[in-house]
């Protein structure tokens, strides 16, 4: 031990020479380390998005429903968790073999190996499903906001467990676990898929279901813009979730124990970090083309949506290449928030431009640098996972929709989920509490 401490002390404060001291070192132990590390901090730095979406859609919701908001992204988070634990982690790996299905029972971690000395399993096991978590509470996030400002607490908490506990496990050990689309040369790198199309299909059906937020939409056939209530929360929201996409597409490498898998690492940062710029910078170039003005809501999600297309294949990217990835996911995000809006689906923060478009932009585009996958295998793998998650969202939207209820009523739509569900108001001096305290 005193060995492994001083090696690592050299190289961090002497660099280079201290590999003089490699040779006593039990480099696999090192690498195991170095993996689980990976495997950790990119996770922390995945919950830390779980801040960015509460932050951005706080922003893009109104005043009288940014608590419920609020509420519904922590407690979504817990209940990802919870049910990650209970069945999600072994539905999604244990067992798979090229199937459709893992097992079902509670997550158990298995070190002995690692604790005796044989350190080939790479990295520690609670650090993997540590990791794999995160992401199931990132899919469910992207529901929360399209759905926002009409659905009931508890139905939308409903919808989350089953989303976190059936839904993405079964879809994500098609591939991840080692599926039948795995076998069949299906490639998702960390998610534009898995997660976020994942996502986006779920918040679709729930969209369509629960019907738009009154006076969206005129009997005149118009849109009636509804503007969020915090513009700055918006915008800290998409620069921690930037932020915390390092760890979403860094960590997918699943390894830092090599020289190999560390540049494969800064490849992965660098791909990230300009498709979203990318994104961002054509999202703004094409709004004030196409609307004569710049639309910071549209930049925000610009960036977003450069960041989910480049989600599924952010390694083999050439720098110039991630740019034009990110860019078209840019433009996607413009041309797609007011085709659903024709289509009077009424979705609150754009989530199901950005993550749906954006993730089945970023899926289809792999094999441009990838050659070990094919365009054919990547759309079948997108048809596949999203028939299965529409057809099991809708079934579970329905079945809370006519047992407990789906939405809240129109005065309390009026009123807003903050009194009516909470009985409490996000901001009380600028609304009804400030006047009673007059």
């Amino acid at each position: 031990m005193k060995k492994q401490i001083l090696f690592v002390a050299a190289v961090l404060f002497w660099g280079v020479p201290a590999l003089a001291l490699a040779e006593e070192a039990p480099l696999t132990e090192i690498a195991y380390i170095l993996n689980t590390f990976s495997f950790l901090i990119s996770g922390v730095l995945v919950m830390w998005m779980a801040a960015g979406f509460a932050m951005l859609e706080a922003g893009l919701v109104r005043t009288k429903n940014v608590a419920t908001i609020c509420l519904k992204n922590i407690s979504l988070f817990g209940i990802a968790g919870i049910l990650f634990y209970l069945m999600g982690y072994n539905l999604m790996y244990a067992g798979v073999d090229g199937g459709w299905i893992g097992s079902f029972g509670p997550w158990g971690a298995d070190d002995a190996a690692a604790l005796a000395g044989d350190y080939s399993a790479g990295y520690a096991a609670g650090s993997d499903w540590f990791f794999q978590m995160v992401f199931c509470g990132a899919a469910c996030s992207v529901v929360s906001g399209c759905v926002a400002e009409r659905i009931k607490l508890w139905s939308f908490l409903a919808f989350c467990a089953v989303l976190t506990g059936l839904i993405y496990p079964i879809q994500g050990s098609w591939v991840w676990g080692g599926g039948w689309l795995a076998e069949m040369g299906f490639s998702d790198y960390a998610g534009s898929t898995l997660v976020h199309s994942v996502g986006g299909w779920a918040a679709l059906t729930g969209a369509i279901i629960l019907g738009a937020r009154k006076g969206k939409y005129r009997a005149d056939g118009s849109i009636n813009p509804i503007p969020g209530s915090n513009l700055t929360l918006a915008t800290l929201g998409t620069f921690i979730l930037w932020m915390g996409w390092f760890g979403f597409n860094g960590g997918s490498a699943l390894a830092l124990g090599s020289a190999g898998s560390a540049i494969e690492q800064s490849n992965v940062y660098i791909n990230t970090n300009l498709a979203a710029a990318a994104g961002m910078i054509a999202a703004m170039l094409m709004v004030q083309v196409l609307y004569k003005k710049v639309d910071l809501t549209m930049a925000l999600n610009g960036a977003l949506a450069g960041l989910v297309s480049i989600t599924a294949g952010p390694a083999t990217p050439s720098p110039g290449l991630a740019l034009l990835i990110g860019a078209v996911g840019g433009i996607l995000v413009v041309l797609a928030v007011p085709l659903f809006d024709k289509f009077k689906i009424d979705d609150v923060v754009g989530a199901l431009s950005v993550h749906l478009v954006g993730g089945i932009w970023g899926t289809l585009a792999v094999p441009i640098s990838n050659s070990e996958t094919s365009f054919l295998t990547q759309l079948i793998g997108v048809v596949a996972i999203g028939a299965f998650v529409v057809v099991a969202s809708t079934i579970v939207w329905l079945l809370i929709k006519f047992t407990i209820g789906l939405r809240v009523s129109e005065e309390e739509e009026h009123e807003g989920c903050d009194q009516t569900e909470l009985g409490l108001e996000a901001y009380p001096e600028f609304g009804r509490g400030s006047q009673m305290l007059r």
